[in-house]
């Protein structure tokens, strides 16, 4: 039996997410969510280029054609600056428990646009793995911080606002995969999430220089716990995360990678217990079980 290293691959994805989310967490409650967004990827960035350099003798993707640089640089305005804008949004519109199940769709959306746009067919055991697995996030996602939605949601009548955020970033996450595809093709998957976080650091250049931001984001950056945080958080998240994404995609459906890379919510139960001391419910575990055994269908299909 031959290793599925497509679904390897996500699984890695979905846990280097698990440790980023704690670690921008720490971050972005110092230095807030708009500077951590620039700062971890000039970070990632960083990272990412010498890792490039020891591995491949490049410390840029200069290797990459031009059709490819289109395709992933495009995928990386999609990714990392429309997808998470319309997410953090959200956030504050109809809090995280709302936002995160709507998050959810991501990896049916992709799904469906690997079908049109790639030709990619699901066997029924893989159908039946993706519904599993969807199920027992959105068990965990509903039944984990059931107060955080009334603390983090917005104004009265901006919930409508906030939905439809919440689902662009659903979409710009499944179209930022299905974007990468088309463009990674064989190419190194380090060597195109460079190309994608360069597309992202150029898109919040521009809006740090419209919004005038920069000056908070100067003194974003001397908070050395914060950066510290954030460093941490740029190594799981942008630079080993997001490339075992694309790995992943390489040897797997779209829809497929994005239902395990999905799995965040679940894997982080453990992080909850140990690190933030935090209670959770049997119905909470029970949905991390079942997220579990859809997993694993995927696994075996």
């Amino acid at each position: 039996m031959s290793i599925p290293l497509g679904e390897l691959a996500a699984l890695g994805t979905a846990l280097c997410w698990t440790a980023s989310s704690l670690a921008f967490s720490a971050a972005g409650r110092r230095m807030g969510s708009l500077s951590l967004n620039l700062v971890r990827l000039v970070l990632a960035f960083v990272f990412l280029g010498v890792y490039n350099f020891v591995r491949r003798g490049l410390p840029l993707p200069l290797d990459a054609s031009a059709e490819a640089w289109a395709w992933l640089f495009v995928s990386g305005l999609v990714g990392f600056v429309l997808g998470d804008m319309c997410l953090f949004r959200a956030f504050l519109l109809i809090g995280p428990r709302v936002a995160m199940l709507i998050m959810s769709l991501a990896p049916p959306i992709a799904a469906v646009l690997g079908w049109i746009v790639l030709g990619e067919r699901i066997s029924d055991l893989g159908i039946v793995g993706m519904g599993v697995t969807l199920v027992g996030i959105a068990v965990v996602v509903l039944e984990r911080a059931g107060d955080t939605n009334a603390a983090g949601a917005g104004p009265k009548g901006e919930s409508g606002k906030g939905i439809l955020l919440a689902f662009g970033g659903a979409v710009g996450q499944a179209v930022g995969l299905v974007l990468s595809k088309i463009g990674m093709k064989t190419y190194d998957p380090f060597a195109a999430t460079q190309i994608r976080v360069l597309a992202g650091i150029v898109g919040f250049s521009l809006l740090f220089t419209s919004i005038g931001w920069w000056g908070r984001a100067a003194v974003a950056v001397r908070d050395r716990a914060a950066l510290g945080f954030a460093s941490l958080g740029a190594i799981a998240g942008p630079f080993v995360g997001v490339s075992l994404s694309l790995l992943s995609i390489q040897h797997t459906e779209t829809g497929v990678a994005a239902t395990i890379m999905a799995t965040t919510p679940v894997l982080v139960i453990p992080a909850v217990i140990l690190v933030h001391k935090e209670p959770v419910s049997l119905r909470a575990i029970l949905g991390a079980l079942v997220a579990v055994g859809g997993v694993a269908l995927l696994w075996i299909r």
